[in-house]
């Protein structure tokens, strides 16, 4: 693959479009990663945080045995055969009565890669709210509450962080607006935008194996990678091709979100933003050496891109993803 087309590969990521995943990099030691199926080896959740022009927020009562009468944010486990909007859409319509469109993903978080749930900022589009006529077992009532004096009792504090999160993204979007791309895999997976900078310099890890490409790594469900979250995929990667013990890596956030959830293919692939530095610097002004010929770093000399790669840092303008 030509420079050009390793320009256009990350311009593509950046912008938050996707891209087929073909095959991986890595895969977790002793295991061939499993197909992903919902409700066998994974679970994907949703959750929608609205606020309106008077600063309220939208909460569900809950119906369910073991929370009933608590309040908390729109929100349900996925099904199979629907994407990640649709999920969202059916569990607002569910519990709140509402119609709605996301806006953006606002936060991804993981209990490794068994248990993933995508948090979205939504505005609605229709419907009528639920009241406590029309109360089932998916939920009591639902209804807008001042941010500031929420109902109680909250079935969890967790959504507190989230819902102040919504109201930032309001004041001053921190990252780009950002939608899930229909796109089929069968892994849960992560493709690295893995960099390297040195005096406004950016250098981007690339494999070689095939075309030249951003590198895939592929979870894996053992309770070691289950433990460490999805970072450990991440690390293992890095770690086949680099001499980590010199090295502070950090995954800085999600840059793209790729599902589809037909077919049979639950699998979902993170485009995720990572970090290389040394960890005392000195005067290296290159990238740390590549051990083998499965990878290589590309210094990045298109202005706009490295423009873009180097705001995107400083900046963090990532979707963060949380543990």
């Amino acid at each position: 693959m030509a420079s050009e087309d390793l320009a256009g590969t990350l311009a593509a990521v950046l912008g938050g479009r996707g891209l087929r995943v073909q095959s991986y990099d890595s895969g977790p030691a002793g295991e061939t990663p499993a197909q992903v199926r919902l409700r066998k080896n994974v679970c994907y959740v949703v959750l929608a945080v609205f606020l309106n022009e008077q600063d309220e927020v939208l909460l569900i009562q809950e119906a369910k045995k073991e929370c009933r009468g608590s309040w908390y944010l729109p929100a349900g486990r996925m099904e199979p055969r629907e994407t990640i909007v649709e999920a969202l859409q059916r569990e607002v319509k569910e519990e709140a009565g509402l119609l709605c469109e996301p806006l953006t993903l606002l936060s991804v978080e993981e209990r490794g890669p068994s248990w993933i749930r995508f948090v979205f900022l939504a505005r609605p589009t229709g419907g009528i709210l639920k009241t406590p006529k029309e109360a089932d077992a998916e939920s009591l009532q639902a209804g807008w509450y001042p941010r500031t004096s929420l109902p109680t009792p909250l079935r969890a504090h967790d959504i507190l962080h989230l819902i102040e999160l919504a109201a930032q993204y309001r004041q001053r979007a921190g990252h780009p607006f950002l939608l899930p791309q229909e796109l089929p895999c069968s892994l849960v997976c992560q493709r690295l935008v893995a960099t390297f900078t040195s005096v406004q310099t950016v250098w981007v890890l690339v494999g070689t194996v095939g075309m030249p490409h951003l590198p895939i790594t592929a979870c894996g469900f053992a309770p070691i990678e289950q433990r460490g979250g999805i970072k450990m995929a991440v690390l293992r990667l890095l770690q086949e091709c680099l001499t980590l013990h010199h090295l502070a890596v950090e995954t800085k956030g999600l840059l793209g979100l790729q599902h589809l959830g037909k077919d049979q293919t639950d699998g979902i692939c993170l485009n995720v933003l990572v970090t290389v530095a040394f960890r005392n610097p000195g005067i290296q002004n290159e990238p740390p050496k590549v051990r083998g010929e499965n990878f290589f770093w590309w210094k990045v000399v298109e202005e706009d891109l490295q423009s873009q790669l180097l705001q995107r840092l400083q900046e963090s303008s990532v979707v963060p993803i949380n543990r």
